[in-house]
């Protein structure tokens, strides 16, 4: 059994090991300014009657309008400047609804969550919006705590917070693998090792999820490298996640808008209107655990899909074929190492143990039914950490126990939340943030998600209650 389980790792490990550096994965932050010298200035208004274009490389060109008229001003503010990004949006690697969002808005926070250094100073050199004055008039003044928040931000950057422990990195990535290995062996012994196998399988799939996660969200080269375990070893795709997920980082909570909490209707998380009610409602809490269990069965269909219809475009986005094939060899490999019965159960597993975790850190917290304009403190508001004190806790977790370090730096690799923990409490502390830094016991967290879907499973419908998803949540700050 130790030789085989050493074979099976060794199959596991070197085409990852080659994919690692062969696969540049998707960008879904700015390119490399290789071409761009100088500081970083601001390019002035495009003269009146003509436009500015802009690539990928963030270089953009005057151009005349055409016939029809100019675009519309799509203004952003970003460290105290506003920007006109029209330009821009069609060349955003990670898509136009980014810039969308954020309208008539201050996208500071968000721009430096989700790129990396390059990335930020490449957005420098974007136009300057044509009415700065007009547009600070509508849109809400930067708070005090958010000033505080960019400072502190500063000081870990200066400090190097996001540098990557490779050690580290390889130890988490060896146990992953491991258990993964271990697991198909167990689930190709047949007899009770079979039932020892699907769990082992589950428990691996999870942690595949939480490593890709991990490095997706990183802007350093070696998260970059490792983006490949999310199509290749979760069975997920990163262009799908991003788009998805990253809503979530940047609308926290935010009703009609945050997919992570439109989980209706088959889990309700607020009483809705009775148009858009559902008998399974009012048994909810009973069916959590199968509910739960869809996870990874619903991901993975989605993941499919989003692929299926970037393929389907005349120009689709950076990724989209290589995440194509590496999810064709994920299935490949399954099927292959794994006997086809147990497939679903491991699945199905896993998709339990991950939405018990996910679910329990924002669900209960408060949230928005219109867009808070101060990031930090939508996060402290709607974000709850998870108090774990056993080491296979820790590790079962993910790391997703940190989940307002997370969600406030998104990008720093998540060993370095520990750490960082104390920190933001005195943050929270001096900044008088309400509620402070919010922490409960894990139990306590998933008995309180459990209550929730109870209550409203009990409650009357609410007439004119706002659907959980598809809501037109933001009108430009200026016509």
């Amino acid at each position: 059994m130790v030789a085989r389980t050493g074979a099976l790792l060794l199959v596991l490990v070197a085409p990852f090991a080659v994919t690692s550096f062969l696969w540049p994965g998707p960008r879904r932050r700015a390119p490399r300014l290789e071409r761009l010298q100088g500081p970083p200035v601001p390019k002035e208004p495009a003269p009146d009657g003509s436009q500015y274009t802009c690539k990928e490389t963030g270089e953009c060109v005057v151009e005349e309008c055409p016939p029809k008229g100019c675009r519309t001003a799509l203004d952003v503010r970003m460290d105290d400047t506003w920007y006109d990004l029209s330009g821009w949006r069609k060349a955003h690697p990670a898509g136009e609804h980014w810039i969308d969002y954020y309208d008539g808005r201050d996208g500071t926070e968000v721009m430096h969550a989700f790129h990396s250094i390059k990335g930020r100073e490449m957005m420098k050199r974007m136009p300057k919006s044509k009415n700065p004055k007009e547009l600070e008039a509508n849109c809400a003044p930067v708070t005090p705590l958010t000033r505080s928040f960019r400072k502190l931000r500063t000081k870990l950057e200066e400090e190097g917070w996001w540098k990557r422990d490779l050690v580290l990195e390889g130890r988490q990535w060896f146990i992953w693998a491991s258990v993964t290995a271990l697991g198909v062996v167990c689930a190709r012994s047949g007899h009770w090792l079979a039932l020892l196998g699907v769990v082992l399988l589950a428990l691996a799939n999870t942690q595949a999820g939480w490593l890709a996660h991990d490095y997706i969200h990183g802007v350093d080269s070696f998260a970059e490298k490792m983006r490949f375990m999310g199509p290749l070893c979760a069975g997920m795709s990163p262009l799908w996640w991003s788009d998805k997920h990253n809503k979530h980082h940047a609308l926290t909570n935010e009703i009609g808008v945050d997919e992570d909490i439109a989980t209706d209707p088959v889990l309700f998380v607020r009483a809705p209107d009775p148009k858009n009610d559902s008998w399974h409602r009012r048994i909810q809490h009973l069916t959590v655990p199968l509910s739960f269990s869809m996870l990874f069965v619903i991901w993975r269909m989605d993941s499919i899909k989003v692929l299926w219809k970037e393929l389907r475009k005349k120009k689709p986005r950076k990724g989209a074929v290589t995440e194509t094939v590496l999810l064709a060899a994920h299935w490949s490999l399954v099927f292959a190492l794994i006997p086809w019965h147990i497939i679903p159960a491991y699945i199905l597993l896993s998709g339990l143990i991950t939405a018990i975790i996910t679910t329990a850190t924002h669900q209960s917290e408060e949230m928005f039914e219109d867009f808070n304009p101060d990031f930090v403190d939508n996060q402290f508001r709607s974000t709850r950490d998870a108090t774990v004190r056993n080491p296979f806790g820790k590790w079962l977790w993910g790391g997703m126990q940190y989940q307002l370090e997370h969600h406030l730096f998104p990008s720093m690799p998540r060993s370095k939340y520990p750490a960082l923990q104390p920190i933001l409490k005195k943050f929270a502390e001096v900044n008088k943030v309400p509620g402070g830094h919010r922490s409960s016991g894990a139990m306590e967290l998933v008995v309180e998600n459990w209550q929730l879907y109870q209550q409203v499973a009990q409650a009357e419908p609410q007439r004119g209650a706002p659907p959980m998803r598809g809501r037109n949540h933001h009108v430009s700050a200026l016509p």
